[in-house]
């Protein structure tokens, strides 16, 4: 199988936008499984994604953070928003360990909640649930050209295996391999894929991942691209190191000329 091709992509913010499915599950993981007594939801929660955060997800690794930003959003006491953002962000990890700390909650849990809203959502209704992420047409195409190519892929996420291959089906793409959050770190899987495949690729938009990638001895010659449409941070655009290759939606071909 060594030899193969392989080109490797994120998920979340690189072939969809999840931001509404994130939201969502988020407040009903706080709403329904968290059984926190602190929140306060009304219509205009459920009904659009706060902006604080759409503002604050390109800091997230880890999906159980986004039912923690949630919460703290949802407080009815000294609750995240636009005025307290800031600070929030400048110590993001810190906080979120302080959270954890002050509420007795293990990340795990909180993974576990978000897992049981997708899980509670897509028995319900499976098609609303789906159809809460938006694909990126551009990167659906270059997908395709791939299979073409007879270039195999692979999607590492950080969300559980599961929900992604219920979406991937859904968007009728079909990757050779579906890999989540339960196989441990994205450095970890290519370093494991980079010792069946010859690794042409690897699209994401988060830029730490990418820098952890390139400074791996066993993984540091794959080509990387940050997905400038992905979630990224403002700073994430500057300063990126010459190995690392900023890539516009409408410019995905240029990855090939690396292959």
């Amino acid at each position: 199988m060594y030899g193969q091709k392989l080109f490797l992509f994120d998920f979340d913010g690189v072939i969809v936008d999840g931001m509404n499915e994130y939201w969502q599950s988020s407040l009903l993981a706080c709403e329904k499984f968290l059984n926190s007594p602190n929140i306060l939801i009304n219509d205009s929660l459920r009904n659009k994604v706060s902006n604080t955060f759409k503002e604050i997800r390109p800091w997230v690794k880890y999906g159980w953070e986004m039912v923690l930003i949630a919460h703290e959003i949802l407080k009815r006491e000294n609750p995240l928003n636009a005025h307290t953002k800031h600070n929030f962000i400048k110590e993001y990890n810190q906080n979120c360990q302080k959270i954890l700390q002050d509420n007795l909650w293990l990340a795990e849990d909180l993974q576990k909640s978000l897992d049981n809203s997708r899980k509670y959502q897509i028995d319900k209704d499976f098609e609303k649930w789906v159809n809460l992420h938006i694909p990126f047409l551009e990167v659906m195409d270059f997908l395709e050209k791939l299979k073409q190519e007879k270039i195999k892929t692979a999607i590492i996420t950080t969300k559980g295996k599961l929900f992604a291959a219920k979406i991937v089906e859904k968007l009728n793409i079909f990757p050779e391999i579906i890999i989540g959050y339960e196989s441990g770190t994205k450095t970890k899987i290519a370093k494991e894929l980079s010792e069946k495949y010859e690794i042409i690729g690897f699209l994401e938009d988060r830029k730490k991942t990418l820098i952890d990638i390139k400074q791996d001895n066993q993984t540091k010659n794959i080509p990387c691209f940050l997905a400038d449409w992905g979630y990224l941070k403002d700073s994430d655009r500057i300063n990126l190191s010459h190995d690392i290759k900023l890539l516009k939606l409408n410019n995905l071909k240029i990855c090939l000329q690396f292959s």
